[in-house]
């Protein structure tokens, strides 16, 4: 289950203090009803790289995020989740959570929310809003504000530039 962390009093305030924060968004030339139908619909129509994988435990879901450098592609594999969404009259919200597979203590979990809002007619916002506290304790933190965050923003960009192609094609296809 996702949701809001079950963290509260000085430990909050202070663990809040470890976490990065990453914002992007963009604009998708469609109806709200239709993008929010979309990002609703199986994660396997819109998520970038998606895969699923069975396990005794049960089925995952996996997904390859990264980033483009000069024309070469840096990618990590990632156990992705989601919750349950938050519908409004204006907006909705999925919350989101990805792990690295393998090597999990050298890269950090992220926590997200994707966000659909109305612009228009014929025009919705698409926004993700993360959070992910650097791993490595303060060489991570260290680390994260020499470039790691820059790495962090990349990768956000491209998996939502992504998610923007994916609804774009699912709703063309209806």
């Amino acid at each position: 289950m996702l949701g809001p962390s079950a963290l509260s009093g000085p430990t909050a305030a202070f663990a809040s203090l470890l976490d990065m924060f990453l914002r992007y968004y963009l604009e998708l030339p469609l109806a709200f009803a239709d993008v929010e139908r979309a990002l609703l619909d199986e994660p396997e129509s819109w998520v970038p790289g998606l895969a699923r994988d069975a396990e005794l435990r049960g089925e995952r879901l996996l997904a390859e995020v990264g980033f483009t450098v000069a024309d070469a592609r840096i990618d990590k594999r990632v156990e992705i989740g989601f919750g349950t969404p938050h519908r409004m009259p204006t907006k909705t919200v999925l919350p989101m959570r990805w792990r690295a597979v393998g090597a999990e203590g050298l890269f950090p979990s992220l926590d997200a929310d994707l966000e659909v809002a109305g612009l228009g007619p014929a025009r919705t916002q698409l926004s993700i809003s993360a959070r992910y506290r650097p791993p490595m304790g303060a060489l991570g933190r260290v680390l994260d504000r020499a470039i790691l965050h820059r790495v962090a923003e990349a990768t956000i960009k491209d998996f939502l530039d992504r998610v923007g192609e994916g609804l774009l094609e699912r709703v063309a296809a209806r």
